[in-house]
């Protein structure tokens, strides 16, 4: 009986083979790329940046549960990370050469692609809510330095010492780059805490990029990416990297997809490594994992530089790849639970 109801439905062309189903939402991260291999990352540091990871995809998540829109999980997860020293964005920010915490962060919205970003920011305590108020409040698309903080200031955003972002890992870290280069220390910051030596305080492993970025597709198949990062240390001349500039270091697009990059930032804005990813999604009609690939595999690492992406695919369908040793990285759908990785061999 079975068969003969098979090969009916097989004559009136209604049985076909089943679908995968788009989720109703989903959310990819990225904490940073660079030399993370299982030899050099001890084990409370794995625990704990697993964790950070964990609670960042959960808290777009609860968002995105509730009905939010990618930009608000966007905004949401950055300003997470920015408030956790684990990552190289906000509170946890690299040192200039100078001693100064100079953030950077952009956000874009696939719906209407619109953008906003700012640069060299001292004194705001989310870089990404000012990136979208720059891009929700005003006419521009990036603003940088003490112009980006005032407008901060007109838009009652949180403002903080520049104290606030101080860690000691991240002054260890300037210290002990700056001795390899030869170059002068810069007096402690103002306001900053006592010198603390102890062990756990270690300088962490500065052969990393730990910006920040999240890439969303949302319940209503919309799509924003949104990136935030201190830069690298020890920079130098104001330096500013790919984070802030829309089509290399963020970009989204309806129906296509959302991208946010980490790595050397100066190949990235040479190669457009954001856009270039969703043209090939949109004009080759390439997979989000394929596309991604295409950039960083050969792209990016034929130019010489390093570095990885997280993608959104229109269908929410993500992909990360990167060509460093490791990129601190999670992914999560609609009715799933988190998966986190940060070694080459992890899926």
């Amino acid at each position: 009986m079975k068969r003969v109801l098979f090969a009916a439905l097989l004559l009136c062309g209604c049985a076909t083979a089943p679908q995968a189903q788009t989720p109703r939402w989903s959310i990819a991260i990225h904490g940073g790329a660079g030399v993370i291999e299982r030899a050099e990352l001890d084990p409370q540091t794995e625990v704990a940046y697993r964790a950070a990871l964990t609670q960042a995809a959960t808290t777009g998540g609860e968002v995105l549960k509730k009905g939010g829109s990618a930009l608000d999980a966007v905004e949401a997860v950055i300003q997470r990370m920015e408030d956790d020293p684990l990552f190289n964005a906000g509170r946890g920010a690299v040192f200039t050469a100078e001693g100064r915490n100079e953030l950077d962060a952009s956000i874009m919205d696939g719906v209407t692609r619109k953008a906003g970003a700012v640069a060299g920011v001292t004194r705001t305590r989310h870089p990404i809510s000012l990136a979208r108020a720059v891009m929700e409040k005003s006419p521009h698309v990036m603003l940088i330095g003490e112009g980006a903080e005032t407008f901060a200031r007109t838009q009652g955003l949180e403002e903080v010492p520049p104290s606030f972002f101080f860690t000691e890992r991240r002054w260890l870290g300037l210290e002990r780059e700056l001795r390899s280069r030869n170059l002068p220390i810069p007096p402690r910051p103002a306001g900053a805490p006592a010198p603390d030596v102890r062990s756990e305080n270690a300088p962490l492993d500065e052969r990393k990029f730990g910006t920040v970025g999240v890439v969303v597709r949302d319940a209503q198949g919309n799509l924003a990416a949104g990136t935030s990062t201190g830069g690298t240390t020890a920079k130098r001349w104001g330096r500013v990297g790919d984070a802030p500039v829309i089509g290399a270091g963020t970009y989204a697009q309806n129906g296509v997809c959302a991208v946010s990059a980490t790595g050397t930032g100066e190949y990235f804005i040479r190669l457009s490594v954001a856009r270039s990813i969703c043209a090939r999604i949109e004009l080759k009609h390439e997979r989000a994992q394929v596309a991604a690939d295409a950039v960083i595999q050969r792209e990016l690492t034929a130019l010489g530089g390093d570095g990885g992406v997280i993608v959104m695919g229109a269908n929410g369908e993500s992909a990360w790849s990167f060509n460093t040793p490791g990129m601190y990285r999670a992914r999560l759908v609609a009715g799933g639970t988190p998966v986190v990785a940060i070694y080459k061999d992890e899926p």
